[in-house]
């Protein structure tokens, strides 16, 4: 269990000096006891306000971070649980519809046990107009950062939380749907934990307290940045020019034969995706997983990036076997970019999707047929550079039609040449000759149309 904030101090850890501003809290009136008559309700609540401070269990307002103006949410555990009722949601509403107002990216420090029993239903449905808020923040064109507090379980987890576009969580934070004294008898207490949430891809990562400011700070820079404030516009309202292409970091010369061209793809010295990525941007970050379930940190890099001062986010297959969730990581990526109006950078190297049963069980079709519809429906500019092999249309999954680059090292192919010559049942002796009939080379790409030209 991490150490338990107060709102205020939560807002003290992450906003600039002397910048949080508090949002006027709706007017209106409870009936006694609340809208269910609930014996004994309104003493509870005075005795929570006298406890903490606060009339609700959210703070809201505007604060800078790290020099980026926000709209924070700030959990109160000690109100009740930290629970959403309905002047909860007045709250939460009036939060958001300020942020799309004055065009600012909404940040929930959440520490909730989810809604509150003592309005019922009334409490319950809370939860459609925080997801109904959300969602009209995300059509805006606006971020979402949400920050995993212990405890972090019930609606508040289902709709602020694993519905914000980047989620970051304290250590040791209780994260799950199901509270404490909720679950089932025996249940492994890890599984709702942030670690445990992180290693399934939904959440993207675990940030010390210490670190979390500067953390937000950086995601904020790059999500937002610039772009936030007044009269700011849309995402989709202005032009956003490509990610310029990265520059080869390998071998000079072409291939002289398809074959020597899959070996030089191969070869275990080349410089992958990482060494790109370390050279193209002057600091980056990353998303981690799915929100499916999975993640292929192994196969697949994403995130967001800084370049000549400009944000480019990054799809970067690793050389590996791309598994369903690197894909369905990908494609959050690069809809995520598109509605914020950033222009995406995807590096192209793979043998091949994964093909094992288990990619079939995990649905190895539907996450490549999510990236094909996230890149052809991508609004916003998509650069692919080519940097080793390019295996058929795990590969191509990742490519922009029509801005397609290659390196020297690099070759694309419809199918693998040893996999071609076993199905066109020739010796293995043939599989070189094979290499150079599927015209595979970076300069018969450029020949054959496919890719724009060799870098």
């Amino acid at each position: 269990m991490s150490e338990r904030l107060s709102a205020r101090e939560m807002l003290a850890l992450v906003a600039d000096a002397d910048s949080f501003r508090e949002l006027p809290a709706p007017e209106g009136e409870s009936p006694p006891d609340g809208p269910l008559g609930w014996q004994g309700y309104d003493a509870s609540r005075a005795r929570a306000a006298a406890r903490t401070g606060e009339q609700e269990s959210v703070v809201c307002g505007t604060a800078s971070v790290e020099g980026t103006r926000v709209v924070l949410v700030s959990f109160e555990f000690g109100f009740l649980g930290g629970s959403l009722g309905r002047r909860t949601g007045d709250r939460l509403e009036a939060a958001y519809a300020h942020a799309r107002r004055h065009r600012l990216p909404v940040v929930p420090l959440i520490a909730t046990g989810g809604s509150r029993m003592q309005e019922g239903m009334l409490a319950l449905t809370q939860l459609q107009r925080v997801a109904r808020q959300s969602a009209l923040t995300r059509e805006a064109g606006l971020p979402q950062i949400a920050v995993l507090r212990d405890p972090t379980t019930g609606g508040g987890w289902a709709t602020l939380g694993a519905g914000a576009d980047v989620v970051l969580a304290l250590p040791a934070a209780q994260v799950g749907f199901a509270g404490s004294r909720v679950r089932p008898p025996g249940t492994d207490p890890t599984a709702y934990t942030a670690e445990s949430q992180l290693a399934v891809g939904s959440a993207d990562a675990v940030v010390h307290p210490t670190e979390l400011k500067q953390t937000l700070g950086t995601w904020l820079g790059l999500l937002a940045g610039r772009e936030t404030g007044a009269g700011a516009a849309p995402a989709h309202s202005r032009r956003v020019e490509p990610a310029p292409v990265p520059s080869a970091l390998g071998s000079a010369g072409v291939p002289g034969s398809g074959w020597e061209a899959v070996v030089r793809a191969r070869a275990a010295e080349r410089p992958r995706a990482r060494a790109y990525l370390d050279a193209y941007f002057r600091r980056r970050v990353l998303i981690s997983g799915d929100r499916c379930g999975g993640v292929d940190a192994d196969g697949m890099l994403c995130g967001f990036g800084e370049r000549d001062g400009r944000t480019v986010a990054y799809a970067a297959q690793t050389g590996a076997a791309t598994r369903p969730a690197g894909y369905r990581t990908a494609a959050r990526l690069i809809r995520l970019a598109d509605r914020l109006g950033i222009p995406v950078l995807t590096l192209v190297d793979t043998p091949g999707a994964a093909n094992d049963a288990e990619a079939e069980r995990q649905g190895a079709g539907a996450a490549i047929a999510e990236v094909f519809g996230a890149v052809a429906a991508a609004r916003v500019p998509i650069t692919t550079l080519v940097i080793g092999e390019g295996g058929s249309g795990g590969a191509l999954a990742l490519a922009a039609p029509g801005n397609t680059w290659a390196t020297p090292d690099s070759y694309f192919s419809v199918i693998a040449p040893e996999l071609a010559a076993a199905i066109l049942k020739r010796p293995p002796q043939e599989v070189e000759a094979t290499a150079d009939q599927l015209r595979i080379r970076p300069q018969d790409l450029v020949e054959l149309g496919v890719v724009r030209g060799i870098v």
